[in-house]
C-alpha cells in the first residue's frame, strides 16, 4: 500500500512541477508550487519523519508559498503573465537540469544503500533542544538563518512580480505661460469699446 501512495505522491509531484515551470500565469505557477512542497511533506509522513514534515508544511508550504502570493498580490495584479524566457535560457537551463538530473541519478545507484536493523527514535522534545541549542551540534543558527531565507524570498517574489518596467516617461512639455498684453494695447481696446 505504501508503495502505491509514493508513486501517487511522485507523480503529483512530477506533473505540478512541470506545471509551475510553464505555466506563464505567477499565481498559477505559486499554487503549483504548493502542491510539490505538500507532495515533499507527504513522503517525510512515509518515511516517519513527522517533524521534519510538520517544518516542511509550515514553513515551506505555509511561509514561503503565503510570501510569495502576498508579494504578488501587493505588486501586481492577480492576473499577472509571466515573460517567456529567450531560446538560448531555455537551452541552457535545460542542460543544467540534465546535469543535475545525471549526477542525482549516479550518486543514487553507486551508493550501496544498506537497510538498517536498529532504529533510533528521536522525539520531537529532542529535536526542540538540539534547536535552541548553542552548545556542540546544537543548530540555533541554522534556526535563526529560516528568517533571513523567508525575507530573501519575500524580496525575490517582488522583483519577479515587479518585472523591468519597459514604458517610459514621456518628456513633460513647459506649460503654457500667457503673456499679458502691453498697457498700451489695453487702453487702445477700452477706448474702442467706450466709443462703440
Amino acid at each position: 500500500m505504501e508503495k502505491y501512495i509514493f508513486y501517487v505522491l511522485a507523480l503529483i509531484m512530477i506533473i505540478s512541477a512541470i506545471a509551475s515551470v510553464s505555466s506563464r500565469k505567477m499565481l498559477r505557477s505559486v499554487v503549483y508550487l504548493l502542491f510539490v512542497l505538500i507532495g515533499i511533506a507527504g513522503i517525510y509522513f512515509m518515511a516517519d519523519y513527522n517533524f521534519l514534515a510538520a517544518i516542511q508544511l509550515t514553513v515551506y508550504a505555509g511561509g514561503i508559498i503565503v510570501l510569495i502570493i502576498f508579494s504578488v498580490l501587493l505588486v501586481h495584479h492577480i492576473d499577472m503573465e509571466l515573460e517567456v524566457a529567450k531560446k538560448s535560457k531555455r537551452i541552457i537551463t535545460a542542460l543544467a537540469s540534465l546535469i543535475g538530473l545525471g549526477v542525482f541519478l549516479t550518486t543514487i545507484y553507486s551508493h550501496p544503500f544498506v537497510e538498517t536493523t536498529t532504529a533510533v527514535t528521536t522525539t520531537t522534545a529532542d529535536i526542540g533542544f538540539a534547536l535552541l541549542s548553542t552548545e556542540a551540534g546544537g543548530f540555533i543558527l541554522p534556526f535563526e538563518v529560516i528568517s533571513i531565507l523567508l525575507l530573501a524570498v519575500m524580496i525575490g517574489a517582488i522583483v519577479i512580480a515587479k518585472g523591468e518596467d519597459d514604458t517610459e516617461e514621456e518628456p513633460k512639455e513647459p506649460p503654457i505661460v500667457k503673456q499679458e498684453e502691453p498697457v498700451e494695447k489695453k487702453k487702445e481696446l477700452l477706448e474702442n469699446e467706450v466709443t462703440v
